[in-house]
């Protein structure tokens, strides 16, 4: 759908439960032995794909009144087909994991998930017992038994294949040792993997450069559990308030205890001037006057999209620094940023692996998401300080990570009408 949208934000928002957290307790809870609930406020595209993933694959979970129940994979489905549909992460997760089971699973997807990276994931899995179709194309079939052994991983193309491998190698009958080269990036969400298997009794030992981690385990429930707040969708938020004229209020955020790497988004507004603080039930955020920065985002990617958007409202000039990886992702976002800041009238430069914003006063304008949830979301919050209505293309895809957006944004004062289908 092709939306206008205009007007100011201010009040309060609830924010959408962690897609990145949901994915994780949700692949562990269907590989423990017992039934288990899970507390999530909400749903999106991605959580409802790998859902239907672990479905296919023999598990039994059903969501109602803001809850999943789920009964554990018992014995996997022998060719299964999983339809991944866009969701990189659920690819990455589940091919290992549909390998160690021997599930002799299909996997299926659409659009731009065939193009993107698979790859040192892919040879991994094939020289660990199991036959695969070729990549880069789909369906792709997984036969065989994942082993454990050696493993080495490239640390800097996507830290999904890190956490995919520890979501299976517990599972397999010999002792792993998972290698990562290189710096690595996006470590939060490495982390956030460790944490869920360790709340669900699987032991990963951490070492030099890498993992130690013991075969044989069996995932054990661990109680009923809830998603937290997710600070990946709080980032338009909390830019919104800053770039803004009103105070905006972010609900259902853990800023002093959550791993999701997202929470810097508070901590780099601050450093551009921002007048953030913390509540007992999230963060309020007032209309700031902003100055430049420059950021290192190889652990934050996916706030790089909002961060351009604070960063075009500022005053000077803002650098993130080593983005290559955001032309890996739904879309081309470096070349999709540049295209959304300069419709807006803001200027840009980006290279090879920097991004550079020089802040100016935006105009209103006519944004081609190119179907990409995060570049739908920036160019609505950068709509809001545009003079004028500004039209968004193909806003729609936002369901990918918060179908409720057009709805908050409506209910914190802004205006968003569908004017025709795009």
């Amino acid at each position: 759908m092709n939306v206008k949208v205009s007007g100011t934000l201010s009040g309060t928002v609830v924010l959408p439960a962690s897609k990145s957290q949901a994915h994780r307790l949700l692949i562990c809870s269907a590989l423990s032995g017992e039934k288990g609930r899970l507390e999530c406020s909400s749903l999106n595209d991605d959580i409802e794909i790998t859902v239907s993933c672990l479905n296919a694959l023999g598990a039994d979970i059903r969501y109602e009144n803001n809850f999943f129940d789920i009964v554990p994979i018992d014995r996997p489905v022998p060719g299964a087909v999983l339809q991944c549909i866009e969701s990189g992460s659920t690819l990455r997760f589940l091919l290992p994991v549909a390998a160690v089971l021997g599930a002799d699973a299909v996997f299926d997807g659409h659009w731009r998930l065939a193009g993107r990276p698979l790859s040192p994931l892919y040879e991994q899995i094939k020289s660990h017992g199991v036959a695969l179709s070729a990549a880069g194309c789909f369906p792709l079939t997984c036969k065989g038994r994942l082993t454990g052994g050696s493993y080495s991983m490239v640390g800097n193309v996507s830290s999904q294949f890190i956490s995919g491998l520890l979501f299976a190698l517990p599972l397999a009958k010999e002792d792993s040792h998972l290698q990562i080269t290189g710096p690595v990036e996006s470590r939060s969400y490495i982390d956030m993997t460790v944490n869920a298997l360790e709340t669900f009794g699987i032991v990963v030992n951490r070492t030099e450069n890498g993992f130690f981690i013991p075969g044989g385990q069996t995932y054990r429930k661990p109680g009923n559990l809830m998603v937290e707040g997710d600070w990946s969708a709080a980032a338009f938020w909390l830019a919104a308030g800053v770039i803004g004229s009103g105070k905006i209020h972010c609900k259902g955020l853990d800023y002093r205890n959550s791993l999701q790497g997202d929470r810097a988004m508070a901590d780099l507004l601050r450093k551009m001037g921002a007048r953030i603080e913390e509540t007992g039930e999230g963060l309020s955020v007032f209309p700031s006057e902003l100055h430049g920065i420059n950021a290192d985002c190889a652990d934050i990617p996916d706030l790089v999209p909002a961060l351009s958007v604070a960063a075009a409202c500022a005053g000077g000039t803002s650098v993130f620094h080593n983005i290559s990886r955001l032309r890996l992702k739904e879309s081309d976002r470096v070349g999709a940023i540049c295209d959304m800041l300069g419709k807006f009238g803001i200027s840009t430069e980006a290279s090879e692996n920097t991004l550079t914003v020089i802040g100016g006063k935006p105009r209103r304008a006519v944004i081609d998401s190119r179907a990409d949830h995060r570049i739908a979301m920036s160019a609505a919050i950068m709509a809001t300080v545009a003079e004028g209505e500004s039209i968004i293309e193909c806003a729609g895809c936002v369901a990918k990570s918060y179908p409720a957006f057009f709805n908050d944004y409506i209910k914190l004062g802004g205006s968003a009408d569908v004017i025709g289908v795009g």
